[in-house]
């Protein structure tokens, strides 16, 4: 076995990982957080926005926040930077126009964000990256980590994380692009456990990763984008949407073709700090 092997070893006695049971986010959990919050939650709304005032009055019947809906990114933004609305969720504006405001109001040079993800008969998991700029480098999958150490905290689950490759360690030697896959996410497990999260190396196996971990690294963003596209797209596969994790304000991201944003409602009210 060598050292590429040795670091990925489920079997090494100096590092506890704790899969074997992890905590897992249940949709309930989200939404009893969310009641109980009764956040006041702002959500863009595009042209013809008739699934984002569907959503609103939704997400206020069941309880779960007052919503404010806005038609320009600028006005949500400053409502949130000023405290008007404890949390935003983006709709369906146009995510170009609202992520540059996002990034000049709070002089962020890029943004982490990590989708909600339930599939069919599954648990539900975090993952990231999504974005396909994102998650390109070791550091980068690092700070996603660090990032979300402090989302998971905040909602009271343990962070068990798994990292992607784009192969089996088997499979070093045959592509110089899925070595470095892998050599990056062995070198981001080392780093991760040595910065006491508990971390592990999937390889390529995504199947075996999301029945035990709740956070989920891919290769890279473009990566990262096709999965989320494959799974919420083609498969029906549930997101309630995705959190900026490098904002100090609670910011949910959402995919305009979403039929309904009233489970991203909740999201952003069960995240949300009231009158911080």
């Amino acid at each position: 076995m060598n050292e590429l092997e040795r670091s990925t070893s489920n079997g090494d006695d100096n590092i506890s990982v704790g899969t074997n049971h992890p905590l897992m986010l249940a949709p309930e959990q989200i939404f009893q957080r969310a009641i109980a919050n009764h956040a006041r939650v702002g959500i863009g709304q595009g042209e013809g926005g008739s699934k984002v005032k569907k959503s609103a009055r939704s997400a206020e019947m069941k309880g779960y926040a007052e919503v404010i809906i806005f038609e320009s990114p600028e006005e949500m933004i400053d409502a949130l930077q000023k405290g008007d609305v404890d949390a935003v969720v983006r709709g369906d504006m146009s995510a170009n126009r609202t992520m540059a405001v996002i990034k000049q109001r709070f002089s962020l040079g890029h943004l982490y964000r990590v989708a909600l993800m339930q599939p069919k008969g599954g648990r539900m998991f975090f993952l990231a990256p999504v974005g396909v700029d994102e998650g390109t480098t070791v550091e980068e999958k690092l700070e996603f980590i660090r990032l979300s150490a402090r989302m998971f905290s905040h909602i009271g689950l343990r962070m068990e994380v798994g990292v992607l490759s784009g192969g089996r360690i088997g499979d070093l030697g045959r592509s110089a692009e899925v070595d470095r896959t892998i050599r990056d996410a062995v070198e981001v497990e080392r780093t991760g456990r040595a910065e006491g999260y508990s971390v592990e190396h999937c390889q390529i196996l995504i199947e075996e990763a999301v029945r035990t971990k709740n956070l989920i690294i891919a290769p890279d963003g473009i990566s990262g984008n096709i999965i989320f596209r494959t799974m919420h797209l083609v498969d029906g596969c549930i997101s309630m949407g995705a959190p900026i994790l490098n904002l100090e304000k609670v910011f949910i991201d959402t995919s305009r073709a979403k039929k309904c944003y009233t489970d991203s409602i909740a999201l952003a009210s069960a995240l949300a700090i009231r009158g911080k």
